[in-house]
């Protein structure tokens, strides 16, 4: 049973995005809604029926008129009644219909406090409310894909499963417990492992698909650095399939750090060109390596481009826990270049090798070409799915010991908890719900 108390009183909010538009949408919910659609539509639709009408203030003038739908509760979005409605999308005029049912009984909705009704109400569990500003945010055709999967009950229902593995053995230990008789002991023991060892596997797939989903969430930062005039921003140009970053034969034409949002397998990543690495008396230069090494040091992956052909030379230390990949460019310029093992060997003006470059990114990144089953999880999933690993783990060493093995079994049941909103506090229910848009 979700934490957190139900608020009665009826919420109003502009559902619809902020701008004109052709048409604009007034979201109400909570008990008050006959009164406010009496008010402002004269009448309480027929449920679920578009009815034409004109919307009126409480003096009886019109405001707009658009269609009304009425949606009786337990069968609508938050649980509770539901009344939209459908006018014209100017600004003023959606304002001027807002006000009105405020005037009518109703208050501004908080950000996202429409789908924590339903969460709370039990329409959604918590990771499908949060896929809910997902579908909505997502940069990608990939992550809006993962956000629905996620929305429709996939990754709940991969979690539950998870869950209902370990209260079953959750409650042969405990029966074990109560009836610690030696036979039964090493009966149960072997049992234990074995279905211990099913639910890791299970759980390891989830994070696996996970990790991966994360990945269309939050995008991957990748910065390309090297030496000066080695065609890092040739090769920005290239992967964004534009001229973003201005390109000369002249050493150190970049000083500052170009951003450019790409998308390889609708994979969103940001693209960062660098100032050259190398020692300088000109400041513009010396300040550029600067912002380099802060690049480098919040990069997810670091490109690290060489010239094909060139002699190596020593690069300034390079501070950075990011995966790394070595990239030899200008391969049109010596086309028997060797490359080292492990590295790639490219040309920014062919496009030679960009494919392999490309796939060697997500490869870094952890991405596989699996990405339809993925699930679009949130930082706060990938800690409980690793909380929740971390205790299995240690259940998995403790099959000696029922009551520290029991005690194991219960804090990784918790943790997946955490996920879907059965065990969750109502500070973190606040934070969620608060990132959401006003109206959602």
């Amino acid at each position: 049973m979700p934490s957190g108390e139900i608020s009665r009183d009826t919420i109003a909010a502009i559902a619809t995005a902020a701008g004109r538009g052709g048409i604009g949408v007034i979201r109400v919910s909570g008990p008050g809604v006959p009164e406010i659609s009496s008010r402002i539509v004269g009448t309480l639709p027929t449920p679920r029926q578009a009815h034409f009408a004109r919307f009126r203030d409480a003096r009886g003038e019109t405001l707009d008129e658009g269609l009304a739908l009425y949606f009786p509760a337990p069968r609508s979005y938050t649980g509770e009644a539901v009344l939209e409605l459908h006018g014209h999308g100017g600004p003023v005029v959606l304002h001027t219909l807002l006000r009105a049912c405020l005037d009518a009984g109703a208050r501004l909705a908080e950000p996202g406090e429409f789908t924590r009704r339903a969460f709370l109400e039990g329409k959604l569990d918590l990771a499908q409310a949060e896929a809910v500003a997902d579908l909505i945010e997502a940069s990608s055709e990939q992550a809006a894909r993962a956000a629905l999967r996620s929305l429709s009950g996939e990754f709940s229902a991969a979690i539950h499963a998870l869950a209902s593995r370990l209260v079953e053995l959750r409650a042969l230990t405990e029966a074990m417990l109560d009836f610690p008789e030696e036979e039964l002991d090493a009966v149960h023991r072997s049992d234990a492992a074995s279905r211990l060892e099913a639910i890791r596997e299970g759980l390891d797939e989830v994070l696996v698909k996970s990790r991966e989903g994360s990945l269309l969430r939050s995008g991957i930062h990748v910065v390309l650095a090297g030496r000066p005039n080695v065609g890092k921003s040739s090769l920005l140009n290239r992967l964004a399939g534009a001229e973003r970053a201005i390109v000369t034969p002249i050493a150190g034409t970049t000083r500052d750090a170009l951003r450019e949002p790409i998308q390889i397998e609708g994979v969103p990543l940001t693209l960062v060109d660098t100032a050259g690495l190398r020692e300088s008396d000109d400041e513009l230069e010396r300040l550029g390596v600067e912002r380099t090494r802060r690049e480098l040091a919040q990069a997810d992956l670091v490109v690290m481009v060489e010239e094909a052909g060139a002699a190596p030379q020593p690069l300034p230390g390079v501070a950075t826990q990011a995966e790394r990949i070595v990239v030899y460019n200008k391969l049109d310029l010596s086309p028997r270049f060797e490359r080292p093992q492990g590295s790639l060997a490219v040309s920014a003006k062919t496009g030679q090798g960009l494919e392999e470059l490309r796939a060697a990114i997500l490869a870094a990144a952890g991405w596989s070409t699996a990405g339809e089953s993925v699930f679009l999880a949130r930082e706060r999933h990938l800690r409980a799915l690793e909380n929740a690993r971390g205790h299995i783990e240690v259940a998995r060493r403790e099959l000696d010991r029922w009551e520290v093995f029991a005690e194991e079994l219960r804090l990784a049941h918790a943790a997946l908890g955490t996920i879907t909103g059965e065990f969750t506090a109502d500070d973190l229910l606040g934070e969620i719900f608060g990132r959401f848009c006003i109206g959602k």
